[in-house]
């Protein structure tokens, strides 16, 4: 979801997080993958924008966080 909104491909996540495209492949499949990796991703997109969110109710998810205005 974080990556549509973004919208972004699989190598521009792996380019920001600095793993490789089979690497976010693997995980969007479904496989595990290494704590560290996982905070690499996280610190890619909210670098880029994204905030995650908490359950509400529905499940946790993520949106583009507000810009700031001065």
């Amino acid at each position: 979801m974080a990556r549509a909104a973004l919208k972004w491909g699989v190598r521009d996540l792996a380019r920001e997080a600095h793993v490789t495209a089979a690497t976010i492949t693997r995980i969007e499949a479904g496989k595990s993958a290494h704590a560290s990796t996982l905070k690499a991703i996280q610190m890619a997109f909210e670098a880029a924008g994204i905030e995650f969110i908490p359950e509400n109710g529905g499940g946790p998810g993520v949106r583009l966080a507000k810009k700031i205005t001065r």
